[in-house]
């Protein structure tokens, strides 16, 4: 009983920590750190693409692989 608390709790937590790296990253229009700002090339589509992720992933498979595509969209650099 206690592991599946621990799970939930630790899943939630990351939902919660996925959801502020995507309202920072479509808000402010960069990635928080080093290390994600250099791998994220448009940061407000990654966090539109993360937010749609977990908004439509309890409602539609296909709304999450709509987010899932626009995250990766995120990591590719834009037109020159």
């Amino acid at each position: 009983m206690f592991l599946f608390l621990a799970i939930g709790l630790v899943l939630f937590t990351l939902v919660i920590w996925w959801a502020v790296l995507g309202l920072h990253a479509l808000l402010l229009g960069r990635m928080p750190g080093r290390r994600l700002a250099r791998l994220v090339k448009q940061p407000r589509l990654w966090g539109a693409g993360a937010l749609l992720m977990l908004m439509g992933g309890n409602v539609s498979p296909s709304l999450c692989a709509v987010g899932i595509g626009l995250i990766a969209l995120g990591h590719v650099r834009g037109p020159a």
